[in-house]
């Protein structure tokens, strides 16, 4: 993805707004001064999949019968001790 050029202004103005678009869209921003760029603001590499490319992922792996079944059970089981997130919104 190519960089986001901004002034150091505008980034300072729009910092969370930065910073959360570094994070949740994996955008680069270089920072410029007077045309000139001085900085970059780049989302940290520690971030290694979304939940679609788990998807991909999981549905191109081939198990042996036995593993899937044991598979689909623990997550089964997960999805019950978890169960649905509340209402934020009352």
């Amino acid at each position: 993805m190519k960089p986001t050029a901004i002034s150091v202004t505008e980034a300072a103005r729009n910092f969370a707004d930065c910073v959360n678009r570094a994070y949740y869209q994996n955008v680069t921003f270089v920072l410029l001064r007077n045309g000139s760029p001085v900085a970059r603001l780049v989302p940290e590499e520690g971030k290694t999949c979304s939940g679609r490319d788990l998807a991909l992922v999981l549905g191109q792996t081939q198990l042996p019968e036995d593993e899937a079944k044991a598979w689909r059970r623990d997550l089964q089981a997960a999805r019950k001790t978890l169960g649905a997130p509340g209402d934020k919104w009352r």
